[in-house]
């Protein structure tokens, strides 16, 4: 065993680790390309792409150098009461490509804050237009959405939530595209998507009190790795629609390329009322998240009255490394036309 794993045994405990059995970490030095490197000299083909955070490879010279450069001039600054270049820049980036009507942008640290900034804003978004009987939310079977309390609550019972179970609010749920192990026995493509009357009858049990449906759009990733009929999401957009309540979408996993299209849910051409990225973001570099919303609920919270301000924030928040590395990799996108 090495000295770098009896030091990490000595200090260290890993996530989703059950450090009495598992085996020792991987010591790894470098990365370059699509491969990590042990400490004595073995090659590992990075093929979950360290959390499905890298997109261009490890140790890429342009995101070396944007990160370098920015740690030069500006490193860290409070971002309330403050604003930076590479903040007003990604946001500005981001809005050209996100789906039309998506133009504001929120920072945070990671996919869980952004799930949990989208959750918060949605319920508010309710109080603040007067509505406060729509406090409930729905979500999918299957889903993950991350590891903190709001995100844990709209995520499916499992492992990860189990022990956690009477901390969390109510959710309720609906059926998943599961075409693999169809939750109704049915087939593609004569089911007809006979899947999402479950979402309707949800949302018609519920009518009148629901903040926002939320999904991860065509991929359910930690769920099973579970591939949507582009179908479903465009009628979970329409039943949303028709019943008034507030869509969305995760895509802390989908985002940045990861289903062939920049976002997931360009496949069905939808637009959600608030959009979640993470992961990929910086390349893999850093952690960052963004909660992108609309006009409309950006509004919302636009008052005299402090009460309807969004009291939600994080000590790095919109932190000037990260932005300037995710801009250097909008930068590769486009250069390479991926």
């Amino acid at each position: 065993m090495s000295d770098l794993i009896t030091r990490d045994r000595r200090h260290l405990w890993h996530p989703y680790t059950q450090m009495l059995t598992a085996p020792p970490p991987l010591p790894i030095a470098r990365g370059e390309g699509v491969y990590l490197y042990t400490e004595d000299g073995r090659r590992v083909l990075d093929g979950i792409s360290s959390w499905w955070v890298n997109i261009h490879g490890h140790s890429h010279p342009r995101l070396n150098e944007a990160l370098a450069r920015q740690a030069r001039e500006l490193e860290h600054v409070i971002f309330a009461g403050c604003t930076h270049r590479p903040a007003v820049e990604l946001a500005e980036r981001l809005v050209e490509i996100l789906p039309p009507g998506l133009t504001r942008i929120f920072y945070s640290d990671n996919g869980s804050t952004a799930v949990e900034v989208a959750l918060k804003m949605a319920f508010q978004y309710w109080q603040n237009r007067g509505h406060p009987e729509r406090r409930v939310f729905v979500a999918l079977h299957h889903a993950y959405h991350g590891d903190t309390f709001g995100a844990m609550s709209v995520s499916e019972a499992s492992v990860f939530t189990t022990p956690f179970a009477p901390l969390l609010f109510p959710v309720r749920r609906a059926h998943a595209p599961y075409c693999y192990r169809c939750p109704l026995g049915l087939t593609r493509p004569s089911c007809q998507i006979a899947c999402l009357g479950d979402l309707e009858r949800v949302l018609r049990e519920e009518e009148g009190r629901v903040a926002a449906v939320i999904i991860e759009p065509m991929l359910q990733g930690a769920g099973g790795m579970i591939v949507w009929p582009v179908e479903f999401l465009a009628g979970v957009r329409r039943l949303c629609d028709r019943f008034g309540t507030l869509l969305i979408a995760d895509e802390v996993l989908t985002g940045f390329g990861r289903t062939g299209r920049m976002f997931a849910c360009e496949h069905a051409g939808v637009r959600p009322d608030l959009l979640c990225l993470s992961k990929a973001i910086t390349g893999g570099y850093l952690p960052l998240g963004v909660t992108a919303t609309t006009e409309e609920v950006y509004e919302a919270f636009l008052s005299e009255d402090r009460r309807r301000t969004f009291f939600h924030g994080h000590s790095y928040t919109a932190n000037p490394l990260a932005c300037a590395v995710a801009i250097a990799s909008l930068e590769i996108f486009r250069e390479e036309g991926t």
